[in-house]
């Protein structure tokens, strides 16, 4: 069975930092593009971050050097360092596997408020 539960959100004012967690199960997490999507109320789900198993990254023009995304093919985990955080950061954060039979998995989401 294919899990993904996300972790570390919380609340941070404006230039602070997080970082989440995404740990998986059911999959043979190191062959797999792992990426990070993030929903803002009243917006569409949108692509913030991947990484492929070799290691290579991309990253959404909101969030290119303030974001970081890494792997532990050890432990199964996906994360996604978040530094200099905007209001505009503020969305649930979901992890998702960069495959089309497995990309309808999803978790429960963890919530980043960026307030002062």
């Amino acid at each position: 069975q294919v899990q993904l539960v996300e972790s570390g959100g919380g609340l941070v004012q404006p230039g602070g930092s997080l970082r989440l967690s995404c740990a998986t199960s059911g999959i043979i997490f190191r062959i797999y593009t792992m990426a990070w999507y993030r929903q803002a109320p009243g917006k569409q789900r949108e692509l913030v971050a991947s990484i492929s198993r070799a290691g290579s990254t991309n990253y959404s023009d909101s969030v290119k050097g303030r974001f970081t995304i890494s792997r532990d093919n050890t432990e199964n985990t996906v994360y996604l360092q978040m530094n200099s955080l905007e209001p505009e950061d503020t969305a649930v954060y979901y992890c998702n596997i960069d495959n089309r039979a497995l990309a309808k998995y999803w978790g429960q989401g963890t919530q980043v408020t960026v307030s002062s």
